[in-house]
């Protein structure tokens, strides 16, 4: 199994979008970058902590590549879209 790692300002959408790709075993949210390794999603949603939601995605090279895992990830992220991701807006989706 690979590891591969996304971020994209907000996680939950990234996450679920992994978890249908044949090939993915695990897709887990969670936290990158920043000044402190216990942090809260509250925290990290002041945009104040330098941390960017990310989510790791576990999967099986024989049946998908990273290339396909990047091809969904860019059809669901649009990194020219300020302060959103899709249908979330806010101050902290974005990636410090």
């Amino acid at each position: 199994m690979a590891l591969a790692t996304f971020g994209a300002g907000c996680f939950w959408g990234v996450e679920y979008f992994f978890r249908e790709i044949k090939g993915v075993s695990h897709a887990t949210c969670g936290y990158m970058g920043g000044k402190d390794s216990a942090i809260t999603y509250e925290e990290v949603k002041t945009g104040t902590t330098g941390h960017a939601e990310v989510v790791q995605v576990e999967f099986d090279e024989n049946i998908v590549s990273y290339d396909d895992l990047l091809d969904v990830f860019w059809k669901n992220h649009n990194p020219t879209q300020l302060n959103m991701q899709g249908g979330d807006i806010g101050k902290y989706y974005f990636l410090p």
